[in-house]
């Protein structure tokens, strides 16, 4: 599979952007980090007068054949028994989403259970869920790549929906174990800096996981230092997917908003393979999961907000977006000091 091209942002108009910016009636930087995501909205859109049309949300679940070794405080069959509290609107990220007009899409990107048909789920699953990668690669290179391939088909359908801002979360228990290797190994990171509690671990539990995560990074210690390859090893269908998706939508000149630790592993991975992505990305917040607020560091992104979150299912994505649509409004609709007539700074 061919990886999508993406191109960077024509930075000719940002010196119109700026200037529109700057001219608005309050002192310079006055509104502080909203100034610079409409300066990233309109770099992204070309435009001087951007626009958020048909947001959407994409939640990609799937189980974990690491959770079997005991790396988190619930059972794998949470995974499949939240996607139907999604499908039936009881969750938080229905709840968020719901609130701010965002449309919502559940895609079983490899939970272990067969769902009936849901106007808002997408079939689109590799298998019923990954290997243990305490002992053998989580996938295979078929499975890796197969993930890819749907996640930028599921954003062309998307993308074809006039939607032009994305946002991604996740369902997965076992996930942030997953999650926190891929650190690791993409960013040689010591694995103790990457593994946090994932859903509550008390310090047994915590220890316990510690030990296996240790032990498979040691196991595979021969794996190549590439995304696709880290990503078979020790990924997630929901986060390999993810991470297709991600590279289509900037691809394709969209927002793409990056949830919490699990979805900004996604984006890493989606990085590693095109640095590119990165004018495309809004990092909507910074979880409270060990890692994220590293990763992020390491990134040198910008979360939008800190709200001691660390639920995941793209909720922090959700109660961002009214920061998105602040950021596009006093763009387009705040005066001018000309149009005003008030007197500017000398």
């Amino acid at each position: 599979m061919l990886l999508p091209t993406i191109s960077l942002p024509d930075q000719q108009i940002k010196a119109l952007l700026l200037d529109k910016i700057n001219n608005k009636t309050k002192p310079l930087g006055a509104l502080g980090q909203l100034e610079k995501l409409a300066l990233q909205i309109g770099l992204v859109q070309q435009t001087l007068e951007p626009q958020l049309k048909h947001p959407h949300m994409v939640v990609f679940a799937a189980s974990h054949g690491i959770a079997s070794e005991g790396v988190s405080a619930y059972p794998q069959e949470v995974t499949y028994q939240m996607v139907l509290n999604f499908l039936g609107g009881g969750a938080a990220v229905n709840v968020f989403t719901k609130q701010h007009g965002i449309q919502l899409t559940l895609v079983d990107a490899g939970v272990d259970h067969d769902f009936e048909p849901h106007p808002q789920l997408i079939q689109a699953k590799i298998n019923y869920g990954t290997r243990s990668f305490l002992n053998e690669t989580a996938m295979s290179e078929a499975e890796c790549m197969a993930c890819m391939a749907k996640g930028k088909e599921i954003v062309q359908a998307i993308k074809q929906q006039n939607c032009n801002v994305i946002g991604f979360g996740e369902m997965g228990i076992g996930n942030t174990s997953s999650a926190a290797v891929l650190m690791s190994k993409l960013l040689n990171i010591p694995l103790a800096l990457c593994t946090g509690r994932g859903t509550g671990l008390d310090d047994m539990q915590f220890q316990k996981k510690n030990r296996v995560l240790q032990q498979a990074l040691d196991f595979h210690q021969n794996v190549a230092n590439h995304p696709l390859k880290v990503l078979q090893a020790f990924g997630g269908f929901e986060i390999a997917m993810m991470a297709g998706a991600m590279l289509e939508a900037a691809s394709a000149g969209m927002l793409v908003l990056v949830d919490g630790f699990i979805s900004s592993v996604a984006f890493l991975c989606a990085y590693k393979m095109d640095a590119n992505i990165m004018p495309y990305a809004v990092f909507c917040h910074q979880s409270d999961e060990q890692g994220h607020a590293l990763l992020l560091q390491e990134l040198k992104a910008t979360p939008l907000l800190r709200l001691s979150m660390r639920l995941g299912e793209g909720t922090g994505c959700a109660v961002a977006y009214p920061l998105l649509q602040s950021a596009v409004t006093f763009l387009y609709e705040m005066a001018s000091f000309e149009s005003a007539g008030v007197s500017n700074k000398s």
